[in-house]
């Protein structure tokens, strides 16, 4: 069973904030597409993208959905940046690109919901509700109602990614939270998302219902609490191995940046957050950065390969 990733990568160039791919075979052992340099470059906006996100539509071909920033442009000279500037400042619009074979794209796109008194939109990620038959885009955002000061967890949805519904709030908390991850396992919602202070950590809820009531799991918390800087890990996304294992990724950026990227944990099975760090049995040609996992046919990964080599 072959996967596909989509993720950017942490750099002091512009190119590092792209699309990138790359494959597997078996959702371990991954190798990068396109010599590994990016797929899709942003020419929009602010001319970059993080938070790679890929769905497969349920009428067929791909979205691809991108927090619209480019941290480089935003450096000073001794390469710092100012994050409240951002989260009070930044783009209120979303970078899109549809495409049917994964080789050939559409225009790069920016969305825009309706709302401008957004900070910033960040990392957001497309769930299918089959309920309803509609698609539900979330992300994380302050708002100017409180000052830009305090991150929840946005809504909007569409049935076609061109028309959306006025955002409203998914879910808060009183800490800040961001880089939600939400699937569906059997009758259960697992919400996944990073709570940035009191403590900062990423964190698991479930539900019986897509909007919630959402039930805190605490054993997650432990596990978390285990990794000695918790803080440091953030946009938590999960697939299924093809023997059936539940792998959460987490994106570590707690060192120096070439080095920053996923790492692996996994579980039993799909359902079971109790999540054992694995990098053994992983590799990775260099550090992916926040981006999304899934799982592609035989023969779109023969196409992959055979277009962009490795």
């Amino acid at each position: 069973m072959p996967y596909l990733s989509t993720h950017f990568r942490e750099k002091i160039t512009p190119d590092g904030e792209q699309v990138y791919f790359a494959v597997s075979k078996d959702g371990l052992k991954w190798e990068p597409l396109n010599g590994g340099k990016p797929v899709l470059t942003s020419n929009l906006g602010a001319k970059g993208v993080r938070d790679i996100e890929i769905i497969r539509k349920k009428e067929g071909g791909f979205v691809i959905l991108a927090t619209d920033l480019c941290i480089v442009y935003r450096m000073d000279e001794n390469y710092c940046v100012d994050w409240k500037d951002i989260n009070h400042n930044g783009s209120k619009m979303l970078s899109f690109w549809e495409t049917d074979d994964l080789i050939n794209f559409s225009e790069q796109k920016l969305l825009f919901f309706g709302r401008d008194d957004f900070g910033c939109l960040w990392a957001p990620e497309i769930y299918f509700d089959e309920e309803n038959g509609e698609y539900v885009i979330h992300w994380g955002s302050t708002v100017a109602e409180n000052g830009f000061e305090h991150m929840s967890v946005y809504y909007t949805k569409t049935k076609d990614f061109k028309e959306f519904t006025l955002p409203e709030l998914y879910f808060t908390k009183d800490n800040e939270i961001l880089d939600s991850h939400i699937v569906k396992i059997g009758d259960t919602y697992h919400l996944f998302y990073k709570n940035s202070n009191n403590p900062p950590m990423n964190m698991h809820e479930t539900s019986k219902s897509l909007f919630g009531p959402f039930e805190h799991d605490e054993k997650f918390d432990a596990i978390m609490d285990k990794l000695g800087n918790p803080g440091a890990y953030e946009a938590a996304t999960t697939y299924i191995l093809p023997d059936g294992r539940w792998c959460l990724m987490l994106d570590f950026f707690g060192c120096e940046k070439e080095k920053m990227g996923y790492v692996p944990f996994i579980s039993a099975k799909p359902g079971d957050a109790d999540f054992v760090r694995a990098d053994e049995e992983f590799s990775f040609p260099y550090g992916f950065k926040h981006g999304r996992f899934i799982e592609i046919t035989d023969e779109e990964y023969t196409r992959l390969i055979n277009h962009y080599g490795n």
